[in-house]
C-alpha cells in the first residue's frame, strides 16, 4: 500500500494552499489523494499507506473541523493503521505548537510513525481583521510544503517507511 492521503481543513485558505503545494509535489512520487477533513472517513484512512495532516491552529488548538475528523475516525481506525507513516503541517497566526502537540498525541494513539518533523507556517495574523482575512502563503513556505509532500510520497513509493 503506497498511496498517500493528504487530509486538510482550511477556513481562510492558508492550510489549503499548504495542502495543495504538498499534493502537487507528492503526486509526482506516489499515488496521492487530497481530501477535505469533512469529506474523509475511516475507510479513507484504511485504504492509504501514509498520511499528511494539514490544518490551521485556532485558539491554540487544532481547528474544530480537523478535530471532528479525528473524533469520527479515531476508534474505527484504531488498531488497523498502526505503523503507517505520517507528517503534519500547521498554519498558525503566531505559534502552532499546541496544534502540533494535539495532533501528535492523536497519531501516537493510532501508533502512527512520524517520518518528517512538523512544519509550522506562521502567518503573523494577530488582529481580528488579519485572522479572518484570506491568507497568502509565501513561495518560500510553499516550497517547504512541497518538500514535505514529496519526501513522504517518495518514502512510501520506495518502501522506506
Amino acid at each position: 500500500m503506497t498511496s498517500l492521503l493528504i487530509i486538510y481543513h482550511s477556513r481562510t485558505g492558508g492550510a489549503q494552499q499548504m495542502a495543495q503545494a504538498a499534493f502537487d509535489a507528492a503526486k509526482e512520487e506516489a499515488e496521492t489523494r487530497l481530501q477535505r477533513a469533512h469529506e474523509t472517513g475511516p475507510d479513507d484512512l484504511l485504504s492509504a499507506g501514509g498520511y499528511l495532516f494539514v490544518a490551521p491552529e485556532n485558539l491554540a488548538a487544532l481547528s474544530g473541523e480537523m478535530k471532528e475528523f479525528f473524533d469520527q475516525a479515531y476508534y474505527p481506525a484504531l488498531g488497523k493503521i498502526e505503523g503507517r507513516p505520517y507528517a503534519q503541517m500547521i498554519c498558525a497566526g503566531s505559534d502552532g505548537e499546541n496544534a502540533v502537540r494535539q495532533l501528535a498525541r492523536i497519531a501516537t494513539g493510532w501508533r502512527l510513525k512520524e517520518v518528517h518533523p512538523p512544519l509550522i507556517v506562521c502567518t503573523h495574523a494577530q488582529t481580528q481583521a488579519e485572522i479572518l482575512a484570506e491568507k497568502t502563503i509565501s513561495e518560500t513556505d510553499l516550497e517547504q510544503c512541497r518538500t514535505v509532500g514529496a519526501t513522504l510520497a517518495a518514502g512510501l513509493s520506495m518502501g522506506v517507511f
